[in-house]
């Protein structure tokens, strides 16, 4: 079972991406509510941030969590993002992760962005609360479907999607960042499914889990695959 946790040797990206979020968590108890909330809103990836600061608010937004659940994404990057890096590496692993965060969020915040410009929605909703690396996740969780066996991939998409719903019914359904929040999570995880299935192909890393990946494996692709 330890195998299967994140360490800095064998999944850095996971391990220490852990460590940033535990870092931040712990910093926000440590400056007090007050302090915490101020930096939250400045990290957000609203609509606001986002015109204003782009780049700074899309790498920050990522940083941070919004509650308490740091022990809860140990046990998600445990299960989705470490075994996928065990097979294509940090950096690529990086990679995938910042598609559904970076895209994700263009994806569900310009449109907001345009409403907020025809005045179509009132300015308050140009600076909810977007932070959090859910994006991510979902992105990653995409990624690892075809990384599945054959006989499990059927069982992983709706799953993974009813998940996402029911997200979607617990944090706020039927409010702008409830909404938003939910095709996010939608849109992230089809980046990482779609976008990535060819690429992984190329790998030879699809239908490899569950077998275990060796300590090399992220960086040799199967017989016959190209790797690039």
């Amino acid at each position: 079972m330890t195998r299967l946790l994140p360490s800095p040797v064998s999944t850095p990206f996971t391990f220490w991406y852990l460590v940033v979020l535990l870092a931040t968590t712990a910093l926000q108890h440590l400056l007090g509510e007050t302090v915490s909330a101020r930096l939250l809103e400045l990290a957000s990836t609203d609509a606001h941030n986002l015109w204003h600061r782009p780049v700074m608010s899309l790498v920050s937004s990522a940083l941070w969590l919004g509650d308490d659940g740091w022990l809860v994404y140990v046990i998600i990057f445990t299960f989705a993002v470490a075994p996928l890096e065990r097979r294509i590496g940090a950096g690529w692993t990086c990679a995938v992760f910042a598609s559904g965060h970076v895209l994700a969020t263009l994806a569900t915040e310009l449109p907001v962005m345009w409403a907020l410009a025809e005045g179509l929605l009132p300015a308050t909703d140009g600076r909810w609360l977007d932070i959090g690396v859910s994006y991510g996740f979902f992105a990653t969780a995409g990624a690892l479907v075809p990384v599945l066996a054959r006989r499990f991939r059927m069982w992983a998409v709706p799953a993974i999607e009813a998940g996402i719903v029911v997200i979607y019914l617990i944090d706020g359904p039927g409010t702008l960042g409830g909404i938003v929040t939910f095709a996010g999570h939608l849109i992230a995880l089809h980046i990482g499914m779609l976008g990535w299935w060819r690429w992984l192909g190329r790998r030879g890393v699809t239908g490899t889990l569950p077998a275990p990946a060796g300590p090399g494996d992220c960086a040799r692709p199967l017989a016959g695959s190209a790797a690039r």
